[in-house]
């Protein structure tokens, strides 16, 4: 199935008070599933439009990428990079706490 078949991976929440987060010429395709990117932690292969503001922190205000309903399946497929940098820090936490 394509992006325009699957209901589920694509939510439109236009009544919401920051709808859209970030400009858009096509708020009918603004994506709001992923409101919080699930990708964040991935740093550089998140595949987003990010910048580094100047005390380091990831900054995605102008990235558009996972409120594009066609990136549904690009986000969902690197979810397990995802909870492997989890386990990574999981590990590396429960070492520090023995």
């Amino acid at each position: 199935m394509n992006h325009q078949e699957k209901k589920a991976w694509f939510f439109s929440h236009t009544e919401c008070e920051y709808f859209p987060c970030h400009p858009t010429d096509k708020p009918e395709d603004f994506n709001c599933l992923f409101c919080y990117c699930p990708l964040y932690s991935l740093g550089e292969q998140c595949n987003g439009n990010y910048s580094y503001n100047d005390k380091g922190i990831k900054d995605c205000s102008k990235c558009f990428f996972p409120h594009d309903r066609r990136n549904y399946s690009a986000i969902v497929n690197k979810i397990p990079k995802v909870a492997e940098i989890a386990m990574i820090k999981d590990s590396a936490s429960a070492k520090n706490n023995k």
